[in-house]
Order: C-alpha cells, then sequence, then structure tokens
C-alpha cells in the first residue's frame, strides 16, 4: 500500500462533501497539474491518502482511500486529464494543522512542506504514522 495528500479547497469540496458520497466515494477531478495526474496514475486500489483541507484551515482532516484506479476525468474532454476516485475512511480526531507539520523535524522532507502547491502528492510511510499518530488515528 502506498500513502498520498488530497488537497481540496473546503468552500468547494469539504471533509463532510466527501463523507457524504458514501461506499461510492467521488472523483478526484479537475486536477491540471501533470505532476499531480502521474501520481494519480500511480495510485492503486486500497492506496490510503489524507484529505487536505487547504486555503484558511489548512489542515490533515480525514483519511480516504482510492476505491477507483485512474480513469478519464469527466470533467474534461481532453484526454490528457485522468484521475481517480476516493472514498472517505475516517475523520481525523485532532485535525494536523500545517504549522504542526512544519514544526516537526521529522517531517521536513514532506512533500507538503517543500512544495506545498501541488494538489496531490506522496506521503511516505513513516510521514504517514508520524502524521496518524499527531492526529489521533488509529492506523
Amino acid at each position: 500500500m502506498r500513502y498520498w495528500l488530497f488537497k481540496s479547497e473546503p468552500s468547494t469540496w469539504g471533509w463532510h462533501d466527501q463523507q457524504a458520497k458514501g461506499e461510492v466515494g467521488e472523483e478526484w477531478d479537475g486536477v491540471r497539474n501533470y505532476q499531480a495526474r502521474n501520481f494519480m496514475r500511480e495510485m492503486a486500489l486500497g492506496d490510503r491518502g489524507f484529505f487536505y483541507h487547504s486555503q484558511k484551515e489548512k489542515s490533515v482532516v480525514g483519511i480516504v482511500e482510492v476505491c477507483a484506479t485512474a480513469h478519464p476525468d469527466s470533467t474534461t474532454d481532453d484526454d490528457r486529464w485522468d484521475c481517480v476516485d476516493i472514498k472517505a475512511v475516517a475523520t481525523v480526531p485532532n485535525p494536523v494543522s500545517l504549522d504542526i507539520i512544519k514544526a516537526d523535524p521529522r517531517l521536513a522532507e514532506m512533500v507538503l512542506v517543500k512544495s506545498s502547491r501541488l494538489s496531490v502528492q506522496p506521503v511516505t510511510e513513516d510521514e504517514w504514522q508520524i502524521i496518524c499518530d499527531l492526529g489521533g488515528v488509529q492506523s
């Protein structure tokens, strides 16, 4: 299993929206960055990800699971753009803010710290465990 981080503006698509989709999940559509798209093409069924609220909140607020592998993004006719489907798995009991992540020297090399604009990004197994621990998640 691999780990990822999915960033979303809560005013556009928030954690509660994701939870409301239930087991069916939702396309992670609208990504128009080649690197983020390529990461989605690498994802496998069952991979886990952090659901991260960007903008004001800037926090990891949930855990998601990839429930459909890369396929054409239904929001465009341009065949360059793919997406995956994700479903909500668990709420992070204690949201982990970007400030907390940046303050932890164990997370200094995390993509979120080094390239915070990327909307879909990999997370190492160690980073996953550290953030789960900080957030009170039983992983």
